[in-house]
């Protein structure tokens, strides 16, 4: 089972083979052309500049400083209390006292009523009326005409005529020929087959280690010789001739053509238009205008009414009010009291002081150099 595997696996990399070098095979028969271009390749360089970078240093510092201390200490205040000491005493008071007295007693509250008489009459009324007036008169009136008159001037006209001029040119003409030239085709990659390796060193590429290669077998390919081909190469052979060309240059020719121009003149004329005139004319009218007039009459209303007079009477009383009399008396009182006192203590401390430091750190950084490289590419005949 481990043999199948084994020559299935062998089979299918020879398909590959033959499927990946089936189109060199087939393009030993062709020849191939190449042809040089210009590609740019990008070389990586290394640079080496100097940045500041700061840092921070801290520096020990001694320093004096005041420190506040808080004591407690027992005071007395001494102060003044005015005390209130009340008595009382009688005091005689008078005082005026109105006693009301009721009486009927008749009052006259006749009153006035005033009538409206509407009354009817004419008054005369002048007024002005403006009259209108048509009167027909005649205006002078000026005019300009504008009459034309024709005359026959000579107007010079500038014509373009296109004159033949021939000139030689130089012409490059391509008199070449084709030349057999001699070409080395190239081996083309064969077949991988299996072949036996010997143990060996390899450098690894990337990180630069030399690693052991133990020896054993391995798939190869190989390259059929070199051919020698003759191709068939146009050689150019440029030379110089002589070509005569005519072309046609415009010239300006100027001719005396007759024109007809007509031209306005203006004619002052004079006309007499009849104008239509209106004018007012005020009138003196005189016209019976009907006017009422409203006029008020004042009638006495008489009338007795009885009304209920109160008066007031006034009578002097006497009678006993208690007073009381404050008086203030001082006196003195003592309060003992609690009270902190700050003391200022000189203490010495040591502090830590920042302070920036620069310096200079080297980088190192890569950039890209461009550079021109000729490459050979096949040409597709």
């Amino acid at each position: 089972m481990t043999n199948r595997i084994r020559s299935g696996f062998v089979f299918g990399w020879l398909l590959l083979g033959v499927s990946a070098f089936a189109p060199r095979l087939s393009a030993q028969c062709c020849q191939t052309c190449y042809r040089l271009e210009c590609q740019t390749v990008w070389e990586e360089r290394q640079a080496t500049c100097y940045k500041q970078v700061c840092e921070t240093v801290v520096d020990s510092q001694e320093i004096t400083r005041q420190v506040p201390v808080w004591e407690t200490e027992m005071r007395e205040n001494r102060y003044k209390v005015l005390r209130p000491v009340h008595e009382t005493s009688m005091r005689e008071e008078r005082y005026t006292v109105q006693r009301p007295v009721s009486e009927t007693v008749m009052r006259d509250t006749s009153y006035n009523v005033v009538r409206n008489v509407i009354e009817t009459s004419e008054r005369e009324e002048t007024y002005i009326v403006q009259r209108p007036v048509c009167e027909t008169a005649m205006r002078q009136e000026q005019f300009v005409v504008q009459r034309p008159v024709t005359e026959t001037v000579m107007q010079p006209q500038v014509r373009t005529v296109m004159q033949p001029v021939t000139t030689c040119q130089t012409q490059l003409v391509d008199r070449g020929c084709f030349v057999n030239q001699v070409t080395c085709v190239p081996g083309v990659q064969t077949l991988p087959r299996l072949t036996w390796l010997p143990p060996t060193q390899v450098c690894d590429p990337q990180t630069g280690l030399v690693q052991f290669q133990r020896g054993g077998l391995a798939w190869q390919t190989g390259f059929t010789p070199s051919q020698q081909v003759v191709q068939r190469v146009w050689q150019p052979n440029v030379q110089a001739q002589q070509v005569s060309t005519v072309q046609y240059v415009p010239q300006q020719v100027t001719e005396q053509v007759p024109v007809q121009v007509c031209r306005m003149v203006a004619e002052t004329q004079v006309r007499q238009v009849p104008v239509q005139v209106t004018r007012m004319v005020q009138e003196q009218q005189v016209r019976k205008v009907p006017v009422q007039t409203c006029r008020q009459v004042v009638e006495r209303v008489p009338r007795q009414e009885a009304v209920q007079v109160c008066r007031m009477v006034t009578e002097e009383q006497v009678r006993q009010v208690p007073v009381t009399t404050c008086r203030m008396v001082e006196e003195e009182r003592v309060e003992p009291y609690q009270v902190r006192v700050c003391k200022w203590v000189c203490e010495k401390q040591t502090v830590q002081v920042p302070r920036t430091v620069t310096r200079q750190v080297p980088v190192t950084y890569t950039y890209k150099v461009p550079r021109t490289v000729m490459v050979r590419v096949p040409v597709s005949g």
